[in-house]
């Protein structure tokens, strides 16, 4: 699509930077309205933001440079060119949440009350993040003979120019904006700490197994190429949310109470 917002002088303002910090900014938005929610101090948040962005472009991009390491053998300086594409979730993730456990235990706040404030924050940076994927064409979809398809034919695009393609960055987008919805709206129905976080793993990781079918970009190396390391680490989340959600939900029917 667009990959370039505008051009001041020898300033480049790209799309996906611009998505990726609105994406950002409207999660922060969320989960200070969630710790408020909760009787916590937002200014917590806040400052734990910080801490999780960090971690998470580092960790995200470390994730997509290990994966896809012949992209960068020969220009290791394009390592870090975040604002051309290239993060992957799950390295986010996995750096983000050691980095919220330290945060958390260093300053006596209780972990699984605060993963359920953000939960739904993370969905919506996300479903913002992939609109960036779209404008800069990083993640791209197989091809598409029939509607809905999207050409790319800007110069500047990751993708493949001049061919109908899976818009999968907008499906994902969309998918992430309604689980956004499913657990603002679940909120009332918590019954335990870390009630939403599972959720939200719960309905993210077979979204991405779907998501995944349809890209382009991804290598299913696994089990004889019938997974991706994408795939084959959202089914294990998966298994994990779940037993946690059932293991939770029939510890609060016992009379506990959330944390």
């Amino acid at each position: 699509m667009h990959p370039t917002l505008f051009r001041l002088g020898q300033l480049t303002i790209h799309t996906y930077g611009v998505l990726i910090a609105i994406g950002f900014l409207a999660g922060i938005w969320v989960a200070t309205r969630e710790a408020r929610r909760h009787d916590q101090d937002p200014e917590v948040v806040l400052d734990l933001a910080f801490y999780i962005i960090a971690a998470a472009i580092i960790g995200s991009r470390a994730f997509f440079v290990a994966v896809n390491w012949d992209l960068f053998r020969d220009h290791p300086i394009d390592i870090v060119k975040i604002w051309r594409g290239g993060l992957v979730f799950y390295g986010g993730l996995l750096a983000g949440i050691p980095t919220v456990l330290y945060y958390l235990r260093r300053h006596g706040l209780r972990p699984w009350l605060m993963a359920d404030v953000l939960s739904p924050a993370l969905a919506l940076g996300q479903s913002f993040g992939r609109l960036g994927c779209f404008f800069a064409g990083c993640c791209y979809g197989q091809l598409a003979g029939h509607w809905p398809s999207v050409t790319f034919t800007d110069p500047e695009t990751l993708a493949p120019q001049g061919m109908p393609l899976h818009p999968t960055q907008l499906y994902d987008s969309a998918l992430m904006l309604a689980i956004f919805g499913v657990l603002m709206l679940a909120r009332r129905w918590r019954r335990f700490g870390g009630q939403q976080f599972w959720t939200y793993l719960l309905l993210f990781t077979p979204e991405r197994i779907f998501i995944e079918e349809l890209r382009a970009d991804t290598h299913k190396t696994l089990f004889g190429g019938t997974l991706s390391l994408t795939q084959l680490i959202s089914l294990v989340f998966f298994a994990v949310a779940a037993f946690m959600l059932v293991r939770g939900l029939r510890a609060a029917r016992g009379g506990r109470q959330p944390a």
